[in-house]
């Protein structure tokens, strides 16, 4: 069974073996499915055991522990490789060619979980190079424009996105955790994705991108925009991507660079009320 889906206008597809169910148990993915089969961006491919390389010799590039979730990246085989993990057991296995094109998935426990975090890798790797970029960031429109607010872990930005959603009138929630920015002919736009952490929202929409918010956490309210240097280095931590791949990372640096000077990026210390999201509001929106 193979299944297409198109996010931010890429399509990529998913074979599932015959009996696997994964993608039906995952509503998230239904508004992005299409029936667009043309320029693919990557394949995925959901193997048994006997059709996924012998784990040995696997090398470690890179660890990465998320609240409860891990994700390790390496070779083996000479082929990149990827392993998902939930409270330190194995949900998933994924090996890919270099180009990031294909993958073989081997669902080991916790499928949903799996598969769901594989494609999602895959799609960033995938597109790192077509002026698009997967973001840690929560994302609202107002007014026919969406904004971003980046941040680390804990510093607000679900919460912001609450306090637009209350006191910002026609205010909606585009995605809450991964949402897409790609440079399209008329400018950046930022996409819906059926990615979206402890928050369902899915939906599969558009916008031009009217301002990113780097926050931070303060006793007063303050916003200021930064100049594109600054705003270049403010938006790297938030861009999801394997950048020791010389490949990968030379896209996003592409993307970041022309982002930070199209974009307008601003920086709003704050505390989490009413006031800020207005202050946030009423000065992004006026550019």
């Amino acid at each position: 069974m193979k299944y297409y889906y198109k996010v931010a206008d890429h399509v990529f597809s998913v074979d599932l073996p015959e009996g696997c169910s994964v993608l039906d148990e995952m509503g998230q993915y239904e508004p992005f499915s299409t029936e667009e089969t043309s320029s693919v961006v990557f394949s995925l491919c959901v193997v048994d055991k006997e059709h996924f390389p012998a784990i040995d010799n696997v090398t470690t590039e890179m660890h990465q522990d998320d609240d409860g979730s891990q994700i390790l990246a390496g070779r083996l085989h000479e082929q990149p490789y990827f392993e998902f993990q939930l409270w330190g057991r194995c949900a998933a296995r994924m090996v890919t060619d270099n180009c990031y094109q294909h993958a073989d998935v081997l669902l080991v426990d916790e499928p949903l979980f799996g598969i769901n975090n594989a494609l999602m890798v895959m799609y960033a790797l995938s597109t790192a190079n077509l002026q698009t970029a997967l973001f840690h960031s929560s994302v609202v429109s107002c007014a026919g424009y969406g904004y971003m607010f980046l941040g680390k872990s804990g510093t607000g930005k679900s919460t912001h996105s609450r306090l637009w959603l209350k006191h910002i009138s026609g205010t909606e929630l585009v995605n809450d955790d991964n949402p897409v920015v790609r440079r399209m002919p008329d400018g950046f736009y930022v996409f819906g994705s059926p990615w979206s952490g402890k928050t369902p929202c899915y939906r599969n929409v558009r916008y031009p991108l009217g301002g990113v918010v780097q926050l931070s956490q303060a006793p007063y309210d303050k916003i200021q925009r930064l100049r594109p240097l600054t705003a270049y280095a403010s938006l790297v931590p938030s861009i999801s991507g394997k950048r020791w791949d010389k490949q990968v990372a030379a896209g996003l640096h592409q993307t970041e660079d022309l982002m930070a000077g199209d974009v307008a990026v601003w920086h709003l210390e704050c505390l989490p009320d009413e006031a800020a999201a207005r202050l946030c509001s009423e000065t992004i929106r006026q550019v």
